[in-house]
C-alpha cells in the first residue's frame, strides 16, 4: 500500500470521525473566533470569500455579515446542512458545496479571501491542503487561519487522545498547523507576508466531567477514540482528560473555564 493510499484511507477515517456525533454542539460555541478572524482579514463588502473545511460554518458566517459573497465547503455534507441552517436563520446569502480541501473545485484564483477555522488544519496531507488554498487565492488576497497550537490546551487533548488511540504511523499531527514555522514551511513563496497571533479561546462548562460527556457525545475525534477503546481503555482516558482539565481550569472547584490557545493568521498571497 503506498503513501498516497494510506492517506487517502486515513482521510475516509477522518470523514467518518467527523460525520460522528454532531459537531455543529461543539462548533457553534466557537463563533468568537470567527468573528476574530474576519477582522483581523480585514472583510470587505463584495468580496469572494471561500471557508475551507468549514464545519457549521463560523467562519462562513462571519464573513458573509461583512458583506462578503462566501462560498462555505466541507467533506461532510451534514455539517454543510447545519451552517446552511444558520445561514437562512440570519437570511445570509451562502453558497454551500462538497469539496475536499486537498482538492479544492474551483479554478486559480477565484477568491479574495480563503479562511479556515480549526478545519484545514486537520487535513492528513498538509502540503496539498496548503497548496490548494494558496492556488485559489488571488494574488494580493488573504489567506486567513486559526489553528490550535500544541502546547494549548486542545494540542494537549490531542496527544492525551493519541496515547489512548495512536494517530496513525506518518501522519503529521494537525497542531503543526498552530506554529509559524510550518506555516512557513507549508506556505513558502507564495506568501508575501504571514502575520501569526498567539489569541485563546474560553472553554466554559460546568465541571471536567460536563466537558468530557459533552466531547464523548458530539466531537468526532474525542467519540471515535472512546469508542474504540474497552471499558478500562474508556475509563483510563477519562482520567487522564479529568487530570488534564483540572490542571488548565482557572474557575476553581465550582466550574470549568479553561483557556485554549490558538495562532490567528493572516497570510497575503504572494
Amino acid at each position: 500500500m503506498n503513501a498516497i493510499t494510506d492517506l487517502a484511507a486515513v482521510k475516509g477515517r477522518q470523514q467518518l470521525a467527523w460525520a460522528s456525533g454532531d459537531y455543529a454542539v461543539i462548533g457553534t460555541t466557537l463563533q468568537l473566533v470567527g468573528e476574530s478572524l474576519a477582522e483581523a482579514c480585514d472583510v470587505r463588502c463584495d468580496e469572494q470569500a471561500l471557508d475551507v473545511a468549514a464545519g457549521n460554518g463560523n467562519a462562513t458566517l462571519a464573513a458573509a455579515r461583512r458583506g462578503a459573497k462566501v462560498t462555505s465547503t466541507d467533506y461532510v455534507s451534514t455539517l454543510l446542512d447545519r451552517g446552511a441552517e444558520r445561514a437562512r436563520a440570519e437570511r445570509l446569502d451562502v453558497a454551500f458545496k462538497v469539496a475536499d480541501a486537498e482538492a479544492l473545485p474551483f479554478a486559480d484564483a477565484s477568491f479574495d479571501l480563503v479562511l479556515s477555522t480549526f478545519g484545514v488544519m486537520f487535513a492528513p496531507d498538509h502540503a496539498r491542503a496548503a497548496a490548494e488554498m494558496a492556488r485559489v487565492c488571488r494574488r494580493g488576497g488573504r489567506i486567513g487561519l486559526a489553528n490550535w497550537t500544541p502546547q494549548g490546551f486542545i494540542g494537549q487533548v490531542f496527544k492525551t487522545l493519541g496515547r489512548h488511540v495512536p494517530p496513525p504511523a506518518g501522519v503529521q499531527p494537525p497542531s503543526l498547523w498552530g506554529t509559524e514555522a510550518h506555516l512557513r514551511a507549508l506556505f513558502g513563496d507564495r506568501a508575501a507576508s504571514i502575520n501569526a497571533t498567539p489569541k485563546f479561546f474560553t472553554f466554559r462548562y460546568r465541571s471536567p466531567a460536563h466537558f468530557i460527556d459533552v466531547f464523548r457525545t458530539w466531537y468526532g475525534p474525542v467519540h471515535k477514540a472512546f469508542g474504540a477503546l474497552a471499558p478500562e481503555g474508556a475509563q483510563a482516558l477519562e482520567r487522564d482528560l479529568t487530570a488534564l482539565l483540572e490542571s488548565h481550569n482557572r474557575a476553581g472547584a465550582g466550574s470549568l473555564v479553561v483557556p485554549g490557545e490558538y495562532l490567528e493568521i493572516v497570510i497575503v498571497r504572494s
